[in-house]
């Protein structure tokens, strides 16, 4: 009995549900039989299956209306130059982000005439507008024409922003919801302020600023009201409009008139004002890239374009600070002037060297059949050179060529001014030229003449020594010919620009810059898998014992190993790497430049040099801010509290501390730029000498010679070239740092050293100076140093106790001047010994 229970329990539940059950239908039955009640119950579960259906198909999972108080429109990122002053911009849209207040009453009514009359009567939808969209789109269904939008300000806002610009009646019922519930979060202002920011109006302007900046080069606040109505009928298709065609100019002004008189018809505006505007032409200017020389900087803003993304991205995706989103403000120590100069001496200077070579070839090709003017202008390749532009070989007759250009325009080019040699072919240029060849031209005449893009190339680059902050750069002859940067990407034999290293190590080991070395042969056995290494000098001959000193003046490739074997390879490589230069084996090779570097470090560590040898790392941005002015690069920069002189309290100015790390002893250092200053009196680089300051600096020339260099420069400033083909080979025996690089270095800096302070190198403490015979190296007293090209008597600097012990007396040093001279032109009487040397001399070797 008790095992019966349940079942029982559950019959006798389910009995009074069914009395229940059958209550509910007895007292519903006298209602489900009348008509109306019927009919109410199944329009009631129709709407609730309605609402359903249109919850599932439009309402669910469209993105939160609220989203868009937080919305940051993706914006340009800004580069200032030294001078703080906007030089160059990284935008895929053009675009200004201004506030609601910004925008003059006269342009938003202008926007709502032409856009949305109603905009602040309606919550989001205009019904009647909407309506007549529905009625629009049905006639037209089958026709293929799209139906007018109907759509209101808020609407676009909701298309814009949240769901994008499919054409299909799903769309726009997810855009009329959204923009109800935009109504609810969100005031008008505020959806003004969003599309007035976000909306695009044709010339890759987005938002009406920068349509204000391309359409007629003003800002918003100088608009004049027949501008401001151009403006307004934009957002309904700006292809339509575009004033550089006849059809879209008429189709304009008749559009722009139409929304002068909406506005008249809405009270905006009076009636001269209706009559003042609509007499005015439509005056836009003519199409241009932006507010900024594209130009400007080149290689140099593509070197930060490259950084900044490697710190924060490129696209939107990557981070709230990306470049092309993230509207950041970089501050560079990029100078124009200085940059000017630098990418002029090294243009002229390949020119100059790649002259009377013949024509190198075209600088491309394109595909003549898909259009040579789109296709031309796709190839974003162009020069900035003179007067010199690119061209397409469009044609090709016996008399000459019919050449075009990006913007549409077509020339001639006669064949009589297309004749230098074909460098690869032989002949003349015009004979193997042909349609799709992109060339070089300037004007001449009526006409076009050829021009030739160097081969032969390089990199240049300057750097403030106290800062490490780098001024101008200049990667090659044209960024938009090659992006490649030779300035900081080429990898190249720094030659005879490394020996002031290996001498630094020499110093830090033992030697002084009086020190004896022997300049004569040396062979290494460097094991059995090498061999015998042999080195000479580049001019060949040797000059027996020198000087230190001398021996880096005259660039002596055979005192160089010499003083590396006698200090270490595995020194004097640490030394290199300390300077930032490279990471080599200890191979004696590597003591003459045989490994690779670039401008970049070569530049630094010469700054480095100057510095006292307190390394900075190279900079081309000093700092960057996010959109609202913070600080996000560098990591742990701080503001300098009390260095502006407007918030000067009369106590003393903050100090700086030292920056950078000390990788070189400051007085081994000094002593390398002591010497290396003979190198610009009496050495390889005496080209400069009559710039007349403390310089400092040296020339270099690898094996072929393949590379040319000159790095070096002043207490304040320090820049480095080099020239040499892309694929090396040979520059022709002729090419020497000296005679190449050297005066390009010279024609970049000469004008900027000018407007500065002839400032000497200052020794670090501890240095002594001690006057020395510059051939032998021995102390000499009563004797004052002169200022002439080749003195006999020179201050020399010493550390602590290495100064030399024996002196010669003043009337020994002009014989040993004329001995040191008749050794020289190979006036010896006989071969001396290291014996007799070292008897002679008292140095080591």
């Amino acid at each position: 009995m008790e095992e019966a229970r349940p079942d029982t329990a559950r019959s006798s539940l389910a009995a009074r549900l069914r009395g229940h059950g059958g209550a509910f239908r007895e007292r519903l039955a006298p209602l489900w039989s009348r008509r109306w009640f019927r009919w109410v119950a199944i329009a009631l579960g129709g709407l609730f299956t309605a609402m359903l259906l249109f919850w599932l198909i439009f309402a669910r999972g469209l993105p939160d209306a609220a989203t868009l108080l937080e919305y940051e429109p993706p914006l340009p990122t800004i580069v200032r130059d030294i001078n703080g002053q906007p030089v160059h911009s990284y935008a895929r849209e053009r675009r200004v982000q201004l506030q609601y207040s910004d925008y003059p009453p006269l342009l938003i009514r202008a926007y709502l005439a032409a856009e949305d009359k109603t905009f602040f009567e309606h919550h989001g939808v205009d019904i009647p507008g909407f309506a007549g969209a529905v009625v629009d789109y049905a006639t037209k269904i089958g026709s293929g024409q799209r139906a007018k939008g109907g759509s209101t300000i808020t609407q676009q806002v909701a298309k814009n922003l949240l769901i994008g610009d499919e054409y299909s009646p799903t769309r726009k019922v997810k855009e009329m919801i959204l923009a109800y519930r935009m109504e609810g979060v969100l005031t008008k202002q505020q959806i003004l302020e969003l599309y007035f920011n976000q909306i695009f109006l044709g010339r890759n302007a987005y938002g009406v600023q920068a349509a204000a900046r391309a359409y007629f080069d003003k800002d918003v606040a100088d608009l004049e009201l027949h501008e401001m109505a151009y403006l307004a009928i934009l957002p309904k298709g700006p292809a339509n409009y575009r004033p550089e065609s006849p059809t879209g100019l008429a189709r304009a002004l008749d559009r722009r008139n139409w929304a002068l008189g909406e506005m008249f018809k809405n009270g905006w505006i009076t009636q001269a004002q209706l009559n003042e505007a609509q007499a005015q032409p439509l005056g836009t200017v003519a199409p241009h890239s932006s507010g900024f020389d594209a130009r400007a900087g080149g290689y140099y803003m593509e070197e930060v374009r490259r950084r900044l993304i490697d710190l924060f991205g490129e696209k939107a995706e990557d981070g709230p600070n990306s470049v092309y989103a993230g509207g950041l403000w970089v501050r560079s120590p990029y100078d124009p002037k200085l940059q000017e100069g630098v990418a002029t001496a090294l243009r002229n200077g390949l020119l100059r060297f790649d002259a009377g070579k013949g024509w190198s070839g075209p600088v491309g090709k394109i595909d003549m059949g898909r259009g040579w003017q789109r296709e031309l202008a796709a190839s974003y390749i162009g020069i900035d050179y003179a007067n010199w532009r690119i061209a397409v070989v469009i044609d090709r007759n016996s008399a000459g060529a019919e050449i075009g250009f990006a913007d549409g325009s077509t020339g001639t080019l006669p064949a009589g001014a297309a004749q230098m040699p074909y460098r690869r072919a032989g002949g003349p240029a015009f004979n193997s030229m042909k349609p799709g060849d992109l060339i070089a031209v300037a004007p001449n005449g009526t006409g076009w003449a050829l021009r030739n893009v160097p081969e032969v190339s390089g990199g240049m680059l300057a750097e403030q020594t106290h800062s490490g902050r780098v001024l101008a750069m200049q990667g090659g002859f044209d960024s938009r010919l090659s992006s490649y940067n030779r300035a900081t990407q080429a990898m190249r034999q720094p030659g005879s620009t490394i020996k002031p290293f290996v001498y630094a190590a020499a110093l830090d080991n033992g030697m002084t810059p009086a020190s004896i070395i022997v300049d004569g042969p040396l062979c290494v056995y460097q094991g059995a898998g090498l061999g015998q290494k042999c080195f000479r000098n580049f001019s060949g001959g040797s000059a027996g014992p020198q000087t230190m000193r001398w021996g880096v003046e005259q660039s002596r490739n055979l005192m160089t190993v010499r003083a590396a074997s006698q200090t270490g390879m595995d020194r004097v490589v640490r030394t290199i790497k300390a300077m930032g230069i490279g990471d080599y084996q200890p191979y004696l090779s590597f003591a003459l430049g045989a490994g690779e570097t670039t401008v970049e470090r070569m530049v630094n560590a010469y700054a480095t040099l100057a510095n006292h040898g307190r390394q900075l790392p190279p900079k081309v941005m000093d700092y960057v801010q996010d959109r609202r002015g913070k600080v996000i690069w560098p990591l742990r920069w701080r503001a300098c509290e009390g260095c502006n002189m407007a918030n000067w309290d009369g106590k003393p100015m903050p100090r700086f501390g030292f920056e950078g790390r000390q990788v070189m002893n400051p007085m081994t250092a000094y002593q390398v730029v002591h010497i290396t200053e003979g190198v610009i009196q009496r050495g390889t680089a005496t080209v400069l000498a009559d710039l007349k300051r403390p310089l400092f600096g040296k020339t270099g020339t690898t094996n072929g010679p393949t590379n040319v260099w000159f790095v070096g420069g002043s207490p304040d400033i320090v820049a480095g070239v080099y020239i040499g083909y892309d694929q090396p080979r040979s520059l022709g025996g002729w090419a020497q740092g000296g005679r190449v690089a050297a005066p390009i270095w010279k024609a970049a800096m000469a004008p900027v050293l000018e407007t500065m302070p002839k400032t000497p190198f200052v020794a670090p403490a501890g240095i002594r100076m001690v006057t020395v015979d510059r051939r032998s190296g021995k102390r000499v007293y009563g004797v004052w140093p002169t200022e002439e090209p080749k003195p006999a008597v020179i201050w020399e600097a010493f550390k602590p106790e290495t100064e030399p012990r024996r002196s010669i007396r003043k009337e020994e040093v002009a014989a040993q001047e004329q001995a040191a001279q008749r050794r020289e032109a190979g006036e010896r009487t006989r071969p001396r010994t290291d014996s007799d040397f070292l008897q002679d001399q008292g140095g080591i070797y």
